[in-house]
């Protein structure tokens, strides 16, 4: 079952909410290691990527990752 069956709801940066309430964060594994990397301006460029979505978009995230616009 998903957990936006039966009244979830998207929220921004991979939240969603259940139908009871509960807030889940849901992050792709590849997204942490982007955001742990040492390298400032990657750093910067996927937390911009992320705050800029709702739904997240792992070839949006790879591309700011790597510098380059999405495909």
């Amino acid at each position: 079952m998903s957990l936006m069956n039966g009244g979830g709801s998207s929220q921004r940066c991979g939240w969603i909410t259940d139908r009871y309430g509960v807030s889940w964060q849901i992050m792709p594994a590849a997204l942490g290691i982007m955001m742990m990397d040492r390298n400032p301006a990657k750093n910067r460029r996927v937390t911009e990527a992320l705050l800029a979505i709702v739904k997240l978009d792992a070839n949006a995230h790879e591309s700011a990752y790597r510098g380059s616009s999405a495909a």
